[in-house]
């Protein structure tokens, strides 16, 4: 992205301007709406003197910007009854000075994202905050393991196949690993960011994205303790369920994006009767009803990766077996298996074999489809155990008609 003289000039006052008029809302004493363009030009303009004089006149001139900073800090400090300690406004204004000569050096677009997400995090201070407060010990444990599972564990592993039929390659397993642990560990983050309070609508996509087992579970027991709220469990329940399926979409799109255009539609066709399903449920209901958001556990636990970990590697062995031995209809009775708790697992090792061409897509998102329906029916069982009449004949009813459905697309989606 290269641009001329006056573009830049134009570029580094109008990125200067952006944090700047931020800065100035906040009332800041130290750089304002006319001080931090000011600080970007001056960035621009040693980076272009750089290319006559050298490098070091870019040194000289951060070093300039950072004793005016401490100057005016030490003038506002003297003013003070309780001087802020607080050092924002003077990185941000640091930053400026690098964004400036960025664009003089002729890299504008990293200047742009740069500045983007500098007047982001300045402007989302309260909210930030806010989150900060709502992390308890456990929470911050969870994303230190989640450090520990992506960015020390996976780069030690290594790239190999190993085992029968070599499909044990420990690298892309803890990889898919790193994948789910993210996408629990970010719907748990979301929920932190809702407040353990939500609507039924919030608390069924939370619960979906973070597992909506556990979620089924959850609500179960509490519709047994107070029946009253069996109308929301069943929203919340239908709902975490048909996010599943987004769930799945996402996999598939981050594993084998080229195969997501022949295996989405069907999958997606799918999560559209799940939540038509769940809007009938909605509507019948009330009121609208609402729910308190199930609390749940942090996902990024050590021992629970390590689990699906190995239930990955086992059902990759029990793909690879069922081919071999048994044909097609042996996977499908590894897909019905494996779905009735997980469907992580059969969905990851199925766009595995799509994507290295031992299975065609049309086999492929059929697989992962009677494993979705398989774990309907676990779920449909856990809510039989443990929930109230009533949501079981909520869930029964939607859960069968969902079955039915997707025994339909099975059955008639064209090949």
């Amino acid at each position: 992205m290269e641009i001329g003289l006056l573009p830049k000039i134009g570029v580094a006052t109008a990125l200067g301007l952006l944090v700047g008029l931020q800065r100035q809302r906040t009332v800041d004493e130290v750089a304002g709406v006319r001080t931090f363009p000011l600080i970007a030009l001056l960035g621009l303009a040693l980076a272009l003197l750089s290319d006559l004089y050298g490098g070091w006149i870019l040194a000289v001139g951060l070093l300039s910007v950072l004793v005016l900073v401490v100057s005016g800090n030490i003038a506002r400090w003297r003013t003070q009854t309780v001087p802020d300690a607080g050092i924002t406004t003077e990185v941000a204004s640091l930053l400026m000075y690098g964004v400036g000569a960025a664009v003089g050096a002729g890299l504008a677009a990293p200047a742009v994202v740069v500045t983007g997400l500098v007047a982001a995090l300045l402007h989302w201070k309260d909210p930030l905050h806010d989150f900060a407060a709502r992390l308890g010990d456990a929470d911050f444990d969870a994303i230190v393991r989640f450090v520990l599972i992506a960015l020390v564990i996976l780069p030690a592993l290594p790239d190999r196949g190993y085992g029968p039929y070599a499909v044990l390659n420990p690298f892309e397993i803890w990889l898919m690993v790193v994948l789910i642990v993210g996408i629990s560990l970010a719907g748990y983050v979301a929920f932190k960011l809702f407040g353990t309070r939500a609507g039924a609508v919030v608390a069924g996509a939370l619960g979906g994205l973070i597992s909506s087992t556990a979620t089924a579970v959850s609500y179960a027991r509490r519709s047994a303790q107070d029946p009253g709220r069996c109308a929301a469990a069943a929203v919340v329940v239908t709902l975490a369920s048909m996010v599943v399926f987004a769930r799945v979409l996402v996999e598939i799109a981050v594993v084998a994006p080229g195969i997501f255009t022949t295996t989405a539609p069907p999958l997606a066709a799918m999560g559209g009767l799940m939540l038509v399903l769940a809007l009938a449920l909605l509507w019948r209901s009330p009121g609208g009803p609402a729910a308190d958001a199930s609390d749940p556990e942090p996902p990024s636990d050590l021992k629970s990766a390590i689990a699906f970990g190995a239930l990955y590697a086992a059902v990759l062995l029990a793909v690879s077996f069922a081919r071999e031995y048994f044909g097609e209809g042996g996977l499908y009775a590894v897909a019905a298996l494996s779905g009735l708790t997980d469907m992580d697992a059969i969905t990851l090792s199925t766009a595995q074999l799509v994507k290295s061409g031992a299975l065609a897509p049309e086999s492929g998102w059929r697989l992962i489809l009677v494993g979705s329906m398989t774990n309907l029916v676990f779920k449909a069982g856990v809510v039989a155990a443990i929930g109230h009449a009533r949501l079981r004949a909520r869930v029964f009813a939607v859960f069968g008609a969902a079955i039915l459905g997707g025994a339909a697309i099975l059955l008639f989606w064209p090949r």
